[in-house]
């Protein structure tokens, strides 16, 4: 399945939030959001350190979980 190449989590830097995508329901795009690991089962301290050995986040001990939109 090509969308589960997909799945992992993704940082809204604008936002700094992340979602975790682990189905095809919905997939975020860029620029607005940034793929950052494909573990979906990292955690919030996980997810912080690589944003910032990433260098994809200005502050991010201050990421937070997003959620995810929902569709029509």
């Amino acid at each position: 399945m090509q969308q589960a190449s997909k799945f992992g989590i993704y940082l809204n830097h604008k936002e700094n939030q992340v979602v975790r995508i682990n189905s095809p329901y919905w997939l975020p795009e860029e620029p607005d959001w940034v793929f950052l690991t494909n573990e979906v089962n990292a955690t919030l301290l996980d997810i912080r350190n690589l944003a910032q050995e990433q260098g994809k986040s200005t502050d991010a001990q201050a990421i937070v979980w997003g959620t995810i939109p929902l569709l029509d």
